[in-house]
């Protein structure tokens, strides 16, 4: 069974249907403005559909100081923020430890190792938002290359919110194997309806959303909600589905600022990010046998298995 949240995530589950047909956006935030269904305990919050998008002009590459931003945050960070973060809720994954490990074989070197599934879109505002505690976390492990630069639909909920595409990113690491799909840009289809396809999913990618985005693995998902993006998966074991901290946080903010402040633990931004990439990072290190050594067993990543209970 899944973990419980900690006491600052129960906050219920917003949920939102854009007309590209899946759901975006299961989340443990509630939207400013929208109609709320309380029942029980559970807040089900159904989010009117978004407009046109802000087209991207092209694909626009990450600078070089923003992308060593983002994957060098020091180790001093991690540790003195762990798992705290006072203004900006993080939501917690649910953890199924029984199921199968996923895993995918090393292009270069030909090795099995556990996998990492990410499945989004551009125009999804809790994509964006979840990106950045994604590319976070994952540095500890890797290398990145090929980050872009987006922002979700500038007329949907938390509009414009900045982020980075994963549409031509690679990664390379010893320990784990990344697999990302963005399957919608953020710019509209031609007849108005949804947005320009990016990348369709195999069968095999298909098959991990049909069977984990569902009720079964998330038991406060309404059925009819199955499928929602952001879902994040590490090894088909440890999976969010929806973003692990609101889309609010970055609203107004600008992109590179926000990166370069991932060195200050008393901003809001940077603490919700760590947070959330010190709990990516507890449930990577479980399906790797905890290695790399110096992260997996840091202050901060200690104090995220300890709550999930790794």
């Amino acid at each position: 069974m899944a973990k419980p949240a900690p006491k600052n995530a129960k906050k219920n589950v917003a949920l939102q249907r854009q007309n590209t047909g899946r759901p975006a956006g299961l989340v443990t935030w509630i939207a400013v403005g929208v109609v709320v269904l309380i029942v029980g305990a559970l807040v089900i919050v159904k989010i009117s559909k978004g407009g046109v998008a802000s087209p991207t002009q092209g694909w626009q590459a990450t600078s070089a100081e923003t992308v060593t931003a983002l994957t060098t945050v020091p180790q001093s960070v991690f540790d003195k923020i762990g798992i705290t973060s006072p203004i900006e809720s993080v939501t917690t994954p649910e953890v199924h430890l029984s199921e199968p490990q996923l895993t995918y074989t090393d292009a270069k070197t030909g090795t099995k190792l556990p996998g990492v599934y990410y499945f989004g879109s551009e125009y999804c505002p809790f994509c964006a938002a979840q990106r950045w505690p994604t590319i976070v976390a994952l540095a500890r492990f890797g290398t990145f290359a090929s980050l872009g630069n987006t922002s979700s639909s500038s007329t949907d909920v938390y509009p414009s919110t900045p982020s980075f595409t994963f549409t031509k990113v690679s990664y390379s690491s010893p320990y784990i194997a990344l697999h990302t799909i963005e399957e919608y840009s953020n710019v509209p289809s031609a007849n108005g309806q949804g947005y320009v396809l990016l990348h369709k999913p195999t069968a095999e990618e298909s098959a991990i959303i049909k069977k984990y985005d569902t009720p079964t693995y998330f038991p406060t998902m309404n059925a009819q909600y199955a499928g929602s993006i952001p879902f994040f998966s590490i090894g088909n074991r440890i999976m969010w589905a929806g973003a692990s901290i609101s889309p609010s946080a970055f609203q107004g903010q600008v992109r590179d600022d926000i990166a370069k402040n991932l060195t200050d633990t008393t901003n809001p931004i940077t603490q919700g990010v760590i947070a959330s990439a010190n709990y990516i990072t507890a449930a990577i290190c479980s399906q790797t046998g905890q290695q790399p050594g110096k992260v997996c067993n840091s202050k901060g990543v200690l104090a995220a298995k300890k709550a999930l209970k790794l």
